[in-house]
């Protein structure tokens, strides 16, 4: 099937061609060319059954006429929203049995970016996208702006995720909630449970909340009514008997399955504080017209004992568009072609001798233009094996766009990486990994951050800190935790350029040390989180006092909030090994600049000159 989505006024159409978007579910395969900001073209829905690969639906896609038609040229970029965990190059999925591998495909079908991500990652990038009329209110409640959103969706699966507001973005949760395990809320539930575990030793809410789920279900309430030998119902049969009214057992089915989605999507609310809203997507529910508006699905979802009220307050939302995906999965593909195109000049140099050199190295050059940051980030073995060549044919594709190394190379694109935040830490030290491999990992992930400082480096507020030190008659210096030795050494360097300073590792001495100080005087505090009770109250001790902050933390925290002057320093926390260790490292470099420009300025005035 293949139908048009157009706009009144085409807008203007992307300078690189058409963007090529998908939508994959275990039962049907969605396709779409976006050929200019939010103007899709030629969408087509295909049985997954159909083809014995991915790549194979996808080849038969753009060979078709409508694909053809709205292309006006190659895709170079794709995108696909996928039902499954995505976590490495090959995916395998859940409830299908296509198996692929990103680069490969990408190879295959000449992409030069290829992004694949969870279906309900993307469908949650939507709902910032999605207008009042794509969406239907069920219940009460009223969703706070700013707020975490939450989203639940049965189709051949259960998809669950949620999207997280930051300062300027959301970020959305990447999540496999749909394969907790089913807790029963009544005695037809448990009924349904104890049938259910005939089949399975394991009963996952997805077992129940899908497809399959209605079909199970169907034939538990039959066996619960003492129906024996009924004949098995396929989940769309289910529905339409339903809702025509033909099969009370069908009726009651449909009822069961709303208020157990009910339950699960309070059980997110409350597990993700979904104060902006719950919605509903998936295959399923939006079917379900005026039977789930009717069905006991808000009632469950408000039935949490002395939590009632709290969700009463939240929202729930069927969301109404009919391929809501593309819109998700479209502006993930835009943020990642934003970001790898930040480094204009030499990737636009590489674009440039790709066809003259070998293709080995040809293969290099093709991921670094797919993948510039992620190429700043890692050692040499890591980059072969990734792209699938020889450590002397990468040193070979330095040396062929005209630098002297990969060293070399990586100062130079991250010199053009303007754009936004290098990405930083990607190598994780294992278990498995040599002693050669820990020591590239650790001083690549440290090199790859003190990168992404240089970047974010605030020229403003590094004059005026080192302004601010060079007048003060002292500097109290404050830190916690890891960042004591920071502060020690910091002291050894400011005395060294005769700075008078002083240093307490106590909090209560930091404390009663700040009572002393003047209006001439400097608080210098360096903090990882910004958060510490002891340090802030240091601080407020220090500005009622008449003294300056100076703080080298995190930006939004609570110090950065007090400080006078503020340098940042910004590190993911995650789950990566040994932040503190690399915060640490980049504390000490912004000391060190500290130092250098106060050295440079003392030697600068005593030789008469001066600084702009």
């Amino acid at each position: 099937m293949t139908t048009d989505l157009a706009i009144s006024v085409p807008p203007d159409k992307f300078s690189d061609g058409p963007r090529l978007l998908a939508d994959v579910g275990g039962t049907n395969a969605r396709f779409v060319l976006e050929t200019a900001p939010g103007h899709f073209e030629a969408i087509c829905v295909l049985p997954c059954k159909d083809y014995p690969s991915l790549q194979d639906a996808l080849t038969a896609y753009l060979a078709s006429p409508a694909a053809q038609a709205a292309r006006a040229g190659h895709a170079h970029h794709a995108a696909i929203a996928i039902a499954n965990p995505v976590g490495g190059d090959v995916v395998k999925m859940t409830n299908h049995h296509w198996t692929f591998s990103i680069e490969a495909l990408r190879t295959a079908l000449g992409f030069d970016t290829l992004l694949v991500v969870n279906d309900f990652t993307a469908l949650a990038m939507a709902l910032p996208h999605l207008s009042p009329d794509q969406r239907v209110s069920v219940g009460g409640g009223l969703e706070r702006p700013d707020s975490v959103i939450g989203l639940i969706g049965a189709g051949t699966g259960l998809g669950v995720s949620g999207m997280i507001p930051t300062e300027d973005r959301w970020i959305a949760l990447g999540s496999e909630g749909g394969h907790v395990s089913f807790s029963p809320c009544d005695e037809r539930e448990v009924d349904v449970l104890r049938f259910a575990w005939r089949e399975y030793p394991h009963v996952s809410v997805e077992r129940l909340l899908s497809g399959m789920g209605l079909e199970l279900i169907y034939r538990a309430l039959a066996d619960r009514a003492g129906k024996v030998g009924v004949e098995p119902l396929a989940a769309a049969e289910v529905t339409r008997r339903a809702l025509d009214g033909s099969c009370a057992i069908c009726a009651e089915t449909v009822e069961c399955f709303c208020a157990m989605l009910g339950t699960v999507a309070s059980n997110i609310a409350i597990t993700l504080g979904a104060l902006g809203g719950i919605y509903i997507g998936g295959g399923i529910v939006p079917r379900l017209g005026h039977l789930f508006a009717a069905s006991p699905f808000r009632q469950r979802f408000e039935q949490k004992g002395r939590f009632s009220s709290y969700l009463a307050q939240i929202p729930t939302y069927v969301i109404t568009a009919e391929y809501p995906a593309f819109l998700g999965v479209s502006a993930i593909l835009a943020e990642k072609l934003k970001t790898a195109n930040a480094g204009a000049p030499m990737l636009d140099h590489i674009r440039q001798v790709r066809e003259r050199i070998s293709p080995s190295e040809r293969r290099v050059a093709d991921w670094v233009l797919a993948e510039p940051r992620t190429m700043l980030t890692l050692p040499i073995i890591e980059i072969a094996q990734r792209v699938g060549v020889s450590q002397p044919t990468v040193m070979r594709f330095c040396r062929s766009v005209g630098v002297q190394g990969l060293a070399d190379f990586k100062l130079k694109l991250a010199s053009g990486l303007t754009g936004g935040t290098i990405a930083v830490a990607h190598s994780q030290v294992k278990t498995s990994d040599t002693v050669a491999d820990l020591g590239s990992k650790v001083l690549a992930n440290s090199a790859s951050a003190a990168l992404a400082l240089r970047d974010k480096l605030d020229a403003k507020a590094l004059a005026a800190a080192i302004e601010l030190l060079r007048h003060a008659q002292r500097v109290e210096l404050l830190g916690v935790g890891s960042t004591r030795m920071v502060a020690e050494d910091t002291q050894q360097k400011f005395l060294n350029l005769g700075i008078v300073s002083s240093y307490f590792p106590d909090p209560q001495a930091q404390q009663m040390s700040a009572a002393l100080l003047g209006e001439k005087d400097v608080v210098l505090v360096i903090s990882r989180s910004g958060r510490p009770p002891e340090l802030l109250e240091s601080i407020k001790v220090a500005r009622a006092r008449g003294a300056r902050v100076l703080a080298i933390t995190a930006t939004g925290s609570p110090l950065a909030k007090l400080a006078d002057v503020l340098l940042t320093v910004d590190h993911p926390e995650g789950n990566l090994d040994y932040v503190p260790m690399i915060v640490r490292l980049l504390q000490l470099m912004m000391v060190d600049i500290l130092s250098v420009g106060l050295a440079r300025r003392k030697t600068n005035l005593k030789f008469g000159g001066h600084l702009e």
